[in-house]
């Protein structure tokens, strides 16, 4: 069939149309004055940072003439596409997976109300950013919900130095400064402003010349070649609450640095083992002077970084460490001047009982030997006295009359109570600087950190002690009476046959107890032993004062062996005090509650009747200076 031909009218009329359609003007893009016809004007939005938009810059979507019902959010990729891009690297971009919408309004607010970000009423203020922030990561059911971490970090940034440095209208980091501000990722993420590897340089930001000599620190160096060990910043200075170096609180104050943050990883067997580290030198410091003062609440003694540097740690093989051999000297003499200058200093990080102390190891070995013998010997002693006395056994002879000259003149009564007093007093604090964490040292360490009590009250009692002595040998010299009686304290032979007859009744062979001189041989022992024990104290307690004096003129281990005599000597005073002459003067049951010689000069009755009659202030017969 041949096709019909298209009339020119049907032709004319669709060209008409597709003119229509192409001269016909587009659907006008609303502006404000049409949106404003339905919308009141926002307060304030003029002085915003978007006042200068006008709507449909913002919301593109909506047409006047296809209004929706719902106005559809705002596009901000239109300007701000490096931003959405960046967030969309970050780890806010993933929670959307989670179930949790994130937008821009989330962190800046709304969009009609957004302040610039310096001024101080905007969300992302640095001021405000860590609230803004808190909001969820201090929300303690998001915590819950995702097991963050860290469940506080609004509050522990809120008593940082760098929130107290903000709130000072002063440079301080904010989130942002530390996280990133859209491209933030996890801290486990390589590209993250937290990684470990990256730490150093993002606090490098404000901290430049820190990170610069932390960089070429062996901490630095370690962890630039991949050590995850190694510490950072944050490891040693804390994340959120980083607290000034002056703040107790802070873990690079100076007491709680070597335990709490170089002895993490120095102290650790786990990491002595991986990298070869000593695993003595914390052990070893802690039980120094330098340590015991540390961890009794001195802030003034040297701690790990007085000594090693604080940025700038280097190994001790390094000529530019501050522990270096040839360097020694010099560190050590910053507090303690001519140190090292005519011996070398030798190993610092010691404990007593290794193979490069010498002296040190024996003198503590033979101290431990003695003080077993000693004190256990004074034990089975007393014990079987008393076990003895306590069976009813009596002394043989009625007693005598005691109404002779005092036991103890006015003057040794003196000095026995000064040096009693003095005695008590260094035991006290002597053993609450070798314990300070015990509870009984407590009330005179809590004000170690501002007044340095305990050393002032210990050295003073020394002084006592000292003085008691010296008056003691002032005494002997202008009085033979004093110096008769104090001969009589020199060992004979009769005390040998009274320690036979004395072990004859502990061992249940005689029935009595012995009568004893007027002197017996536990009281010659006795004093003995304060004279020994006077010298030896005083001697190497003047090396531990006048350390500075010990060190210029001679090596380190002086030192150590003196600190190990005063300690080990301490003990066994201490001990003999309570075990031998307490029993005597208290817990024996022939003075019991106590013999009242140092008050009167006179011995308790029951004492009095295991005496022979006191001889006269003369030359002892010569029988006695045969012994």
């Amino acid at each position: 069939m041949p096709s019909r031909p298209v009339s020119s009218h049907r032709i004319g009329a669709l060209l008409l149309a597709l003119a229509a359609w192409a001269l016909a003007p587009e659907a006008a893009p609303a502006e404000d004055v049409d949106c404003l016809d339905c919308h009141d004007p926002i307060p304030g939005f003029e002085e915003t940072v978007h006042g200068f938009l006008e709507c449909a810059e913002c919301h593109a979507a909506i047409d006047l003439d296809l209004h929706p019902d719902e106005t559809p959010a705002p596009v901000c990729d239109d300007c701000h596409d490096d931003v959405v891009e960046a967030m969309g690297r970050g780890v806010h971009h993933d929670l959307a997976e989670l179930g949790i919408e994130m937008d821009c309004q989330s962190c800046h607010g709304s969009i009609h109300a957004l302040a610039p970000a310096t001024s101080p009423s905007s969300l992302v203020h640095p001021l405000q950013l860590p609230r803004t922030c808190g909001r969820c990561h201090a929300d303690p059911e998001l915590a819950e919900r995702f097991s963050y971490r860290r469940v506080l970090p609004l509050a522990a940034y809120e008593a940082s130095v760098h929130a107290q440095a903000l709130a000072r209208g002063e440079k301080g980091a904010d989130c942002s400064a530390c996280h990133g501000s859209h491209e933030i990722r996890r801290a486990s993420d390589p590209e993250s402003r937290v990684h470990p590897q990256n730490v150093g340089s993002t606090c490098g930001d404000c901290h430049e010349e820190i990170a610069s000599t932390y960089a070429e620190s062996i901490h630095g160096q370690a962890l630039a070649h991949g050590i995850g060990d190694a510490p950072s910043c944050v490891d040693c200075h804390g994340e959120h609450r980083i607290l000034s170096p002056a703040e107790r609180g802070s873990p690079v104050f100076a007491t709680n640095l070597p335990k709490q943050t170089c002895g993490r990883c120095h102290g650790s067997l786990r990491m002595a083992e991986r990298f070869g580290i000593d695993p003595n030198a914390v052990p070893a410091y802690e039980d120094s002077y330098h340590g015991l003062a540390t961890r009794a609440g001195a802030v003034d003694t040297a701690n790990c970084a007085s000594c090693h540097g604080v940025h700038d740690i280097l190994p001790s093989t390094d000529p530019r460490s501050h522990v270096h051999e040839e360097n020694l000297a010099a560190t050590c003499g910053s507090c303690h001047p001519g140190a090292g200058t005519r011996f070398a200093i030798g190993p610092v990080h010691v404990l007593p009982d290794v193979k490069e102390h010498v002296a040190v190891t024996w003198v503590r070995r033979i101290y431990l030997w003695l003080i077993g013998l000693t004190i256990g010997g004074m034990l089975l002693h007393n014990g079987l006295d008393l076990y003895r006395k306590g069976r009813g056994a009596r002394v043989a002879a009625p007693p005598p009359a005691v109404g002779g000259r005092p036991r103890m003149s006015l003057a040794f009564r003196w000095t026995h109570g000064f040096l009693a007093l003095s005695f008590i007093v260094l035991v006290y604090t002597g053993f609450a600087l070798k314990y300070p964490e015990a509870l009984w040292a407590r009330p005179l360490l809590q004000w170690e950190d501002q007044l340095g009590l305990r050393g002032l009250v210990h050295r003073i009692a020394a002084v006592v002690m000292l003085a008691a002595a010296a008056a003691h040998l002032l005494h002997l010299a202008v009085s033979s009476e004093a110096r008769a009686c104090i001969r009589r304290m020199w060992p004979g032979r009769v005390d040998w046959a009274e320690l036979k007859a004395k072990l004859g009744y502990l061992a249940g062979r005689e029935p009595h107890p012995p009568r004893s001189p007027w002197v017996g041989y536990g009281e010659k022992m006795e004093y003995l032993a304060v004279v020994w024990g006077t010298v030896v104290m005083a001697a190497s307690g003047f090396v531990l004062w006048f350390e500075s004096w010990a060190l210029s003129w001679g090596p380190k281990w002086v030192t150590d062996l003196a600190t190990v005599i005063h300690l080990y000597e301490a003990i066994l005073a201490t001990l003999a005090i309570l075990v031998w002459h307490f029993y005597a003067v208290i817990f024996d049951p022939l003075v019991y509650p106590m013999d009242p010689a140092w008050w009167t000069g006179r011995s308790a009755s029951g004492r009095a009747a295991e005496r022979e009659e006191p001889v006269s202030p003369g030359p002892r017969p010569r029988k006695d200076r045969k012994g």
